[in-house]
């Protein structure tokens, strides 16, 4: 019987010197993606963007009104994306904190 080297890998034990040291595959790193150029989109776009990117295991971003005025950003589309965090290409998985900086679409510019 044939086993895949990937159960064998966890199965392998050696004895060296009196002691049985058993190993195991190693862990696959956790999915990361690459943050698309999403300045200039609706908010609500951005976080859909966000969220099918990562099939859906990036769900929640922030936001933040870049006027300074501190209004809370409760219709989605109505706020067009000038900044985020992570930038453009970097990297991220799903612990990264998505944040972005926004102001009202089509009265406001980006500052």
């Amino acid at each position: 019987m044939r086993c895949s080297s990937r159960v064998a890998a966890a199965f392998v034990s050696a004895l060296i010197g009196g002691a049985i040291f058993v190993t195991s595959p190693v862990a696959s790193a956790d999915p990361s993606w690459t943050v698309p150029n999403l300045i200039g989109m609706d908010l609500q776009g951005a976080q859909d963007a966000i969220q099918s990117l990562t099939r859906g295991e990036v769900w929640y971003s922030r936001s933040t009104d870049l006027t300074g005025q501190g209004r809370a950003q409760i219709s989605d589309r109505n706020w067009v994306v000038c900044t985020s965090t992570p930038p453009p290409v970097a990297k991220f998985n799903a612990s990264t904190e998505i944040h972005f900086g926004v102001v009202r679409i089509d009265t406001e510019s980006c500052p």
